[in-house]
């Protein structure tokens, strides 16, 4: 869904409208320049849609990483399989002479069975097939938004996915799947990716890390690039779990094993853990409490959903509200938050005013006003008119009010009656 916003500058005015006007003389005249031709309309839809395909990184980006970790996790199913198979063919040979012809061949047999099994499953890798052909696709969809003739359609598919997006991070799954599957976009959205980081969301509300740990496992080279501390976050709160339940020995042999490594890194964090020890679950100080608090596994989860959309390039944010903020820049002024706001205004809901409160003004180099009565914009030709009251109203408008009712003006607001005559016109700024 798309909402094509043009907000125009104000006229300020011709010379004219001045009290008075000074005679300057004329200036010398530059031989005229002919006025560059506009753009026919398929060009500047096909540059609007260009502007919209630099928000699609991530559409492009996140199946790509998939297929990278796919092929990454095959590759080192091979090298073990192969190495296995290697290490067996030289062992036999080690001791072929204490074994017999047949018992031979039947090993060979078996290491031969076992490297046709694994050209079968690295040939025909069903996940890695699937995950060629949505990047496949999706870079179809693109080159897709080239054609004009269609651009409506695919605006109407990129809503769709969009929305997708949004219910999958706010963890409505079925309905997310059952709007992928009636649109026909299971191959432009990114369902099993999410569903891959729900079974360790969930893991970590049930307060089980072995889940979270795993994927970092699986993940562990990208994350030590990026300098990632969720390993050794997870660590600690499976150390704090011990000394919850009172199982100090198997806690430092826990720490001796798994925390020690990172001592040399985060000393500090982890001499405050341990200290746990001393301290025990139950102590009232507020340094060494807030590490037994229910709230350290909300934030193991908000660490991993940050980590998760870092390794596949997606945003922190939903696609939705990048794109509504994007609109509610223009949109934010400090009149929005009064009780005079209009209803029409998006801001005047509670929703929307929460999504821009991290969003600066809207700058405005000149005033517009919109009449209350016609809903057109007053401008030089059309100027505001001030009634007794102070209410202001088009010319248009007005005049129109006068002719209806013999020269007599009813307020839409107050009901307050007033001469034309009475009326001051007002000045745009």
């Amino acid at each position: 869904m798309d909402v094509d916003m043009v907000i125009d500058s104000a006229p300020n005015g011709d010379a004219s409208s001045g009290a008075a006007s000074a005679v300057v003389p004329p200036a010398p005249t530059a031989p005229a320049v002919p006025a560059a031709p506009a753009p026919p309309p398929s060009t500047a839809r096909f540059s609007q849609v260009s502007e919209s395909l630099r928000l699609e990184h991530q559409f492009a980006r996140v199946p790509l990483e998939h297929l990278k970790k796919t092929i990454r996790t095959n590759y080192r199913l091979a090298e073990k399989e192969v190495a296995a198979v290697i290490s067996s063919v030289a062992e036999a040979a080690d001791r072929h002479d204490a074994v017999s012809r047949d018992d031979a061949l039947t090993q060979l047999s078996s290491l031969v069975s076992r490297l046709q099994g694994l050209k079968r499953k690295v040939q025909g890798s069903r996940a890695e097939n699937l995950q060629t052909q949505r990047c496949r696709a999706r870079l179809e969809h693109l080159d897709s938004a080239a054609n004009t003739d269609k651009l409506a359609e695919w605006k109407d598919v990129r809503l769709r996915r969009i929305l997708v997006d949004y219910m999958l991070r706010m963890s409505y799954y079925d309905t997310a799947k059952n709007l992928a599957e009636t649109s026909k976009i299971q191959e432009l959205v990114d369902i099993d990716v999410f569903l891959e980081a729900k079974r360790v969301i969930d893991s970590l509300q049930n307060k089980e890390v072995a889940p979270a740990l795993v994927w970092c496992a699986e993940n562990k080279s990208r994350l030590k690039r990026s300098k990632s501390k969720l390993e050794f976050q997870l660590r600690l709160q499976e150390f704090i779990e011990l000394v919850r339940a009172d199982e100090n020995l198997r806690a430092i042999s826990y720490a001796r094993k798994y925390l020690a490594p990172w001592g040399a890194t985060y000393m500090k964090e982890l001499q405050r853990v341990v200290a746990t020890l001393a301290f025990r679950h139950d102590t009232e100080c507020s340094t060494y409490k807030v590490l037994f608090e229910p709230t350290q596994w909300d934030y193991l989860v908000e660490q991993f959903k940050q980590e998760f959309c870092r390794l596949f390039g997606m945003t922190n944010e939903p696609l939705l509200n990048v794109y509504l903020q994007a609109g509610l820049t223009a949109l934010k002024t400090p009149l929005c938050y009064k009780e005079s706001c209009s209803k029409e205004d998006p801001l005047s809901q509670e929703g929307f005013r929460k999504l821009a409160e991290p969003l600066p003004f809207s700058k405005l180099h000149h005033s517009k006003l919109v009449c209350y009565i016609t809903k057109e914009l007053m401008d030089h030709e059309n100027p505001p008119l001030v009634l007794p009251n102070g209410y202001v109203y088009s010319t248009k408008a007005l005049e129109e009010m006068a002719n209806k009712n013999d020269g007599k003006i009813t307020c839409p607001r107050t009901g307050e009656v007033c001469n034309f005559t009475e009326l001051v016109k007002a000045y745009i700024s």
